[in-house]
């Protein structure tokens, strides 16, 4: 039988309303509850368990870059194969697979929102927050066993890499919340995401850089927020000797304006959701 959800419920403290920093806390509890619940579930107990976030994306971010390293030229554009494949590559797992795991989420998790305290925006988060821990750890053991093997340098500007790869996380949870919702009601969008983000690979700046594209290009391809983050990432990664090209006014305003869309939309999208 199916059920259609609805909960209107107030948490209470010794029969008070929570405060606001409270209810912050509480959202903060019941969103690591449902990160380790989601780890449990995926990966079990068996084998490496738990390790398998961080080893499924080890698994293509170090094989891309060891097939990239071996086939390609030792530089590109003046620049380390190596290096731009990792910086590239690394972002790209993390939205792709941050999409992926957002596609019916809310049916795959319905039951969940029996519970008064946990909200379709929990389960979204819970599962991006994995995606993106599990693909920046995995970054860094790829990066740290290139470094020692001397196929890769320190980052010259560790604030702008930090930078980048805070303006992708937020781009990663946007689009997540985004494809969350849409999917929830739409079949077209569940079944079209999958051939979409691969479809969307030039756009996403992973490959390239800004600089080696004809002028005519550059302002067409910087709209994309996926290639304004990675330029950033680069630039934090080669310094001076990489011309990276970025706008963080846009990069801020468009990534805030996706993120309100997909707020909205993940906030409205219970009335949809079909617990069976």
């Amino acid at each position: 039988m199916s059920v259609r959800h609805q909960v209107s419920a107030s948490p209470l403290h010794n029969g008070r309303p929570l405060s606001l920093f409270g209810l912050f806390m509480l959202q903060c509890r019941v969103i690591g509850a449902l990160l380790f619940r989601e780890m449990n579930t995926r990966y079990g107990r068996e084998n490496i368990g738990f390790l398998w976030v961080i080893g499924e994306p080890i698994l293509f971010c170090a094989g891309v870059s060891i097939v990239w390293t071996a086939i390609r030229d030792s530089h590109e554009h003046n620049l380390p194969t190596t290096a731009i494949v990792l910086t590239g590559y690394v972002p790209l797992t993390m939205w792709r697979h941050s999409l992926a795991r957002a596609v019916f989420a809310f049916q795959s998790n319905g039951s969940l929102l029996f519970h008064r305290q946990v909200t379709p925006l929990d389960i979204i988060l819970a599962r991006t927050i994995l995606e993106i821990t599990g693909a920046l750890g995995a970054g860094f053991l790829v990066f740290l066993g290139a470094w020692l093997l001397g196929y890769i340098e320190p980052p010259k500007d560790y604030g702008m890499l930090y930078l980048g790869l805070g303006f992708h996380c937020l781009f990663c949870v946007a689009t997540a919340l985004l494809v969350a919702a849409l999917s929830e009601v739409s079949e077209l969008v569940e079944k079209s995401i999958g051939i979409l983000s691969y479809l969307s690979l030039p756009f996403s700046g992973a490959f390239m850089m800004v600089d080696w594209l004809p002028p005519r290009w550059q302002n067409a391809i910087l709209l994309s927020p996926s290639v304004d983050n990675i330029e950033m990432i680069r630039a934090g990664q080669f310094g001076d000797s990489a011309h990276a090209h970025y706008d963080i006014f846009y990069d801020s305003w468009i990534t805030f304006v996706l993120f309100l869309i997909g707020l909205s939309l993940t906030l409205r999208a219970r009335r949809h959701i079909v617990v069976q």
